[in-house]
């Protein structure tokens, strides 16, 4: 249940509103808690997306859940979303609100999967290697996939660095299917 454009506008509004009360920071530490909330909890993104369990219900429901670890800015925008019906896209809103804070604060979020976890040195390293290649506070985010044997995958302004053993593996393999040297010998 995708809606990018919903997204989009309610999280503009939300973030038009906090910016007159001065409350950006508080409500983008907020959207990252629903985030992580919706993430490992997949019974609230049920009652969010479920038909069957009415609007006050949910109401009193999320404010149990977000009573005393969110702001009364984001208990207040939680519910009109439960009013107008649009609280199943409170996850994609979420995601949305932070995305435009970062464009707002001038934040680079960059992605790293490699195969296995880095400790923080390697981290720290890849951090300010991209930071001076970017002119944009960088935050960065990692991942583990095991798939890519070794090497690592970097996600960055809309750019894909892929130096990984995997993708190396399959351009061989491509190189090998498509050799134009065999047919020259016969």
């Amino acid at each position: 249940m995708q809606n990018p454009r919903l997204a989009s506008r309610y999280a503009k509004s939300l973030i038009d509103l906090v910016q007159e009360k001065g409350q950006l920071e508080a409500v983008q530490n907020d959207m990252l808690f629903l985030q992580q909330l919706v993430k490992s909890n997949r019974d609230v993104v049920n009652l969010l997306r479920s038909p069957i369990i009415k609007a006050d219900k949910k109401q009193k429901i999320m404010a149990a859940i977000l009573d005393g670890r969110v702001g009364a800015t984001t208990l207040a925008f939680v519910n009109l979303l439960i009013n107008k019906a649009r609280e199943a896209f409170l996850p994609e809103i979420a995601v949305e609100y932070t995305r435009q804070y970062n464009i707002i604060k001038n934040i680079s979020t960059v992605k790293i999967t490699t195969a296995v976890e880095l400790d923080s040195a390697t981290l720290d390293t890849i951090r300010q290697k991209v930071a001076s290649e970017i002119p944009q506070q960088v935050q960065l985010e990692t991942a583990v996939n095991a798939d890519l044997i070794g090497g690592f995958v970097l996600e960055a302004n809309d750019k894909l660095f892929d130096a990984s053993v995997a993708r190396d593996l399959h351009d061989i393999k491509k190189q090998f299917s498509q050799n134009i040297y065999v047919s020259a010998i016969r």
